[in-house]
């Protein structure tokens, strides 16, 4: 047993009063006449005895009475286990999860209101000199200042659930932060949640033993949920008129299997072809769903499920846009009989089909501002490849452009070195003049993957395209070249490779025909329109509420323009911030998207393009930490300033009082005080 106020305890002196009283005992003695003293010394003995039992139970009722009244004002208490009772104002930080998992509900109502209030009760718990902090998952401004018990009790009225979903070691840090700026030197933190196992990584907490922290487990009935976790398309372009096969896939978090149940696709309001799924308990599954895009431009998609009670994750939206054409540029030598301007092969492939925009340029008459506006560039036998060329060339491919090179019969060495050496590809060695033909057809890549009807178990017998002679390029082991075509002799025709978001494809011939048939073989076609069609920008289908990633646009800002994110089926209208980096322009919305679905992005009156979000799917495991599982891994990190507050059925206010300040007993010593006082009383009324 302790004491709050252990100065009090001098006052125990005050004890000798009574002992001092007793020991003199000042009281007139009452002369009595008697008539017959025959028995005189036999009542003398009888009173002398029961009149001291009685002066010492006397003088014990009033030595406990003062005793106690002293313990109560010295405040005995019994620590708790473990615990270290701290004295003084403090500061205390309580996060309330309003999370989307927070909505689930037990007997006694949904998770949030529950968590509600045990955080009253915490604060109920202490003085009202103390100062709070309320932290939400928002990470809202207004919640970083320490407050008085009324403000926070206001605050905690406002919170609503949210589609933000923070770990726990990003919590506590910021109660940290706040914490360590509050003046106070006791410094306490709560922790109320359901504590998903998603998002509890204790092992990455940066512990400050300076803070107490406490655990508030809030536990749901059911943690059942099926949802659509994410959604693909099976090729990397959107064509007009073609079959899409959009991937999906759903999760089922719960211990019942699931069969034949609906899902729907809606594209521009438009429902597809239904479809229905069936998935194991506690796995995934994947549907495809297939449609074929009947418009040019931008399209709105939406995935639907029903399941119940947990909704939020039961849509799922994404944006895509179908190109009218693909703008290709043919950077053209500047001219010889051996090397003509610009090459037929080229313009009749690209020139003849309504789905390509060809632009014929001289490389001396080239304008680099011009050259994110296209899709796919083609070094059409250059012999040199300048300096400043092969920068513009390395930053249109950094922002998702494809390039293709065809060398030249003369070709500069060292030009082509160092441009291979600024995109960390393989360069061109030497020229090998040995005749060989096409022995390889890299089939598992997009380019040729659904070009040939049936499927190729040998080469041998194929006719493909006859080489006289080629460059030899050099193999680095940091490279990440992938072959799509290989001569017999192991060389690479025709290789790729990935740059930052875009394409660099090096063939090893020109298109000259004494370098080889591969301009008028019959491969060459689907090789160089897969090429085209793979060299569109892909935007990403959608982004991620609460991440707040970078979205990007090809559209630069003039004059006063400003952007707008706007929702297509709600009213919100946004200015986002915007950051032009390599002709690129970088859209940061900063959490101002709280509602799922499909919005455009607009400049002036104009829809440059469609921007869709989705809820964060961390939220949608609803498997949460045991008490005891929290207690393990907190053990195993020794952090010996974590809590697990499990209060039962008794008042979270009084389990907390009795953890920051022990069992009191000063009610029990006043209950001691008067009960001794009342002895006192009867002993000198009644007994005789």
């Amino acid at each position: 047993m302790n004491f709050t106020f252990p100065a009090f305890l001098f006052a125990l002196f005050a004890i000798a009063i009574p002992v001092l009283i007793h020991l003199f005992n000042f009281r007139k003695f009452k002369t009595v006449y008697f008539s017959n003293i025959r028995f005189l010394k036999e009542v003398k003995q009888e009173t002398q005895s029961t009149s001291k039992l009685k002066h010492l139970l006397v003088l014990a009722s009033r030595i406990l009475a003062i005793s106690f009244l002293v313990f109560a004002f010295a405040q005995p208490f019994i620590p708790a286990k473990n615990n270290k009772v701290s004295i003084g104002d403090k500061a205390i930080s309580i996060f309330v999860d309003n999370s989307f998992s927070m909505d689930a509900i037990n007997k006694n109502g949904t998770l949030l209101s529950q968590s509600k209030k045990r955080a009253i009760e915490i604060v109920s718990a202490y003085k009202p000199s103390d100062r709070f902090q309320l932290l939400t998952n928002d990470f809202e401004g207004k919640h970083q200042r320490i407050v008085n018990k009324e403000e926070f009790i206001q605050l905690l009225d406002e919170i609503k659930i949210s589609p933000a979903s923070h770990s726990i070691s990003e919590i506590t840090t910021r109660q940290m932060d706040a914490l360590n700026h509050a003046e106070n030197k006791i410094k306490i933190a709560y922790i109320i949640s359901d504590f998903q196992k998603s998002n509890v990584n204790i092992s990455q907490i940066k512990n400050d033993t300076n803070i107490s922290f406490h655990f508030v487990p809030i536990v749901a009935a059911q943690r059942d949920n099926v949802y659509i976790d994410t959604c693909w398309f099976e090729s990397p372009v959107r064509q007009f008129n073609q079959l899409e096969k959009l991937h999906v896939r759903i999760k089922n978090m719960s211990d019942k299997n699931l069969e034949n149940n609906s899902i729907k696709l809606f594209i521009n309001e438009i429902q597809k072809t239904p479809a229905s799924f069936s998935v194991d308990k506690n796995s995934d599954t994947e549907v495809i769903l297939s449609f074929a895009s009947k418009e040019i431009g931008l399209q709105l998609g939406r995935i639907e499920l029903n399941d119940y009670p947990v909704t939020f994750d039961d849509k799922f939206y994404f944006s895509f846009t179908v190109s009218e054409n693909i703008s290709v540029l043919s950077i053209n030598s500047s001219g010889s009989n051996l090397s003509p301007s610009e090459s037929p092969y080229l313009n009749k492939l690209f020139g003849s089909d309504s789905l390509f925009t060809l632009t014929n340029s001289s490389e001396n008459k080239l304008d680099y501002s011009a050259l994110s506006k296209n899709n796919l560039i083609i070094l059409n036998e250059l012999k040199i490849i300048s300096s400043g060329l092969a920068q513009e060339l390395k930053r249109f491919m950094n922002n998702g452009g494809s390039v293709l090179v065809f060398p030249n019969s003369e070709i500069d060495i060292e030009s082509y070195k160092d441009f291979s050496l600024l995109t960390n590809t393989n360069y061109i060695d030497r020229i090998d003049t040995a005749a060989t033909k096409v022995d390889k057809i890299n089939l598992e890549h997009d380019i040729y993957k659904d070009v040939f009807d049936k499927k190729i178990v040998n080469t041998v017998n194929l006719n493909l395209p006859v080489v006289s002679k080629h460059y030899v390029y050099t193999k680095l082991t940091h490279s990440n070249e992938e072959y799509l075509l290989k001569l017999q002799n192991n060389d690479v025709l025709l290789s790729t490779y990935n740059i930052e978001k875009g394409k660099l494809y090096l063939s090893s011939v020109s298109l000259q025909s004494n370098y080889s048939n591969f301009a008028k073989h019959s491969l060459f076609v689907p090789s160089l329109y897969k090429i085209g069609i793979y060299s569109q920008n892909s935007q990403a289908l959608f982004y991620t509420i609460g991440k707040d990633e970078a979205i990007e646009s090809g559209n630069i800002l003039t004059g006063e323009n400003v952007f707008h994110i706007r929702g297509v089926n709600n009213n919100l209208d946004i200015i986002p911030e915007h950051k032009v980096l390599a002709s690129k322009t970088q859209i940061i919305v900063h959490n101002q998207i709280i509602n799922d679905g499909n919005y455009h992005l607009i400049v002036g009156n104009e829809k440059i393009s469609g921007i869709s979000f989705n809820f964060n799917r961390n939220e949608s495991n609803l498997n949460c930490y045991a008490s005891d599982e929290l207690n393990d891994q907190l053990l195993k990190k020794n952090y010996s300033n974590f809590i697990i507050l499990e209060a039962g059925a008794q008042s979270l206010k009084q389990y907390i009082m009795e953890i920051e300040q022990g069992k009191k007993l000063w009610k029990i010593c006043i209950i001691l005080t008067l009960m001794f006082l009342a002895a006192e009383v009867l002993l000198l009324r009644f007994m005789k």
